[in-house]
């Protein structure tokens, strides 16, 4: 009896340490995992969605950039953590999409990781350099299909990495029109459109927050956008389906944790993330650069990337798209 009072005891005594350590939480700063290098789309919306979340929470949010394998490193680094809401991954396409394109993952994407919260959705935008002789949709595929006097055929694309909006933008884009394209892979959008810059890179399909600031600027031009219908964030600019019908890619960016984390843990997260999303500067930096902001419930996230997953799978299989 003594054994199993003191059992007893112990249990409900580990149970109070428990309760008063979700009750206490956030007591020390938090760490917002970008699995790409600094400088692109996914670390520009991690840095204004952790200083609004750090008011929120009282605490700081640090963004801590581990890009590597199409995200791959980040996300299992966010997997391997503690559940204890101390470390969240700052997810987007390539999520859902490398459970399909790669053979195998170091983590179980279905049972690994439990949802924050969406954060938004948007278009990706196809970009050339200002002085690229490139002026539509119908000048890239003719230069792809060596049609330019002196050139030979195929153009060269670039992507925040293997998986990403910009990787699969770019081959559906090439399957559908038909022409050879060549992929070219970097750490993160920064160093990609660095390289798109220098005209050593042909074209992009980089996500609208990376490259909206270039655009304003007279860098980059903006030729399409990827979602299958014109976006009020880019007036004038057409869509890449009204040359290719059936083309559409749409990025997003969501929040996850590690499985197992405390609910009580994910809903003081979430509130955390809409106070952040609501505020009126969010939002319009947000809505400059194409992005329609769309905080829910943790299941809202859940239920989006499931039929993300559903429907690039299926892509993946019928174009044939393979990582390099």
């Amino acid at each position: 009896m003594r054994k199993r009072w003191a059992c007893t005891v112990l249990a409900l005594s580990a149970c109070g340490l428990a309760h008063a350590a979700v009750a206490a939480f956030p007591d020390k700063p938090i760490r917002l995992v970008v699995p790409f290098a600094p400088g692109g789309g996914t670390d520009t919306i991690a840095r204004a969605l952790g200083a609004g979340m750090g008011k929120a929470l009282k605490v700081s949010v640090i963004v801590d950039n581990k890009p590597g394998a199409g995200t791959i490193v980040g996300t299992d680094y966010v997997a391997q953590s503690a559940p204890d809401g101390y470390t969240i991954d700052m997810a987007s396409f390539a999520h859902a999409v490398n459970p399909s394109l790669q053979p195998s993952l170091p983590y179980d994407y279905q049972t690994a990781f439990a949802p924050v919260a969406l954060i938004g959705t948007g278009p990706n935008v196809m970009v050339v350099p200002a002085d690229s002789p490139y002026h539509s949709v119908q000048d890239v595929i003719a230069a792809a299909q060596g049609k330019e006097k002196g050139k030979e055929k195929g153009l060269t694309y670039a992507s925040q990495g293997i998986g990403t909006s910009a990787h699969l933008a770019g081959e559906l884009f090439a399957n559908l029109a038909k022409v050879p394209m060549t992929h070219v892979p970097y750490r993160g959008a920064g160093p990609a459109i660095t390289d798109l810059l220098g005209n050593r890179i042909d074209v992009m399909f980089a996500t609208a927050a990376a490259v909206s600031g270039f655009v304003q600027g007279g860098k980059l031009r903006a030729l399409a956008v990827t979602s299958p219908r014109p976006s009020p964030a880019w007036p004038g600019v057409p869509t890449v389906a009204a040359t290719l019908p059936g083309y559409s890619v749409e990025s997003w960016y969501g929040l996850y944790v590690p499985a197992k984390t405390p609910q009580a843990v994910i809903q003081r997260l979430n509130a955390a993330a809409r106070e952040a999303t609501q505020s009126e500067d969010f939002r319009k930096r947000m809505e400059q650069e194409g992005l329609a902001v769309r905080t829910g419930d943790p299941a809202e996230l859940d239920t989006y990337v499931r039929a993300e997953e559903a429907r690039w799978r299926k892509v993946v299989k019928e174009n044939n798209i393979k990582p390099e």
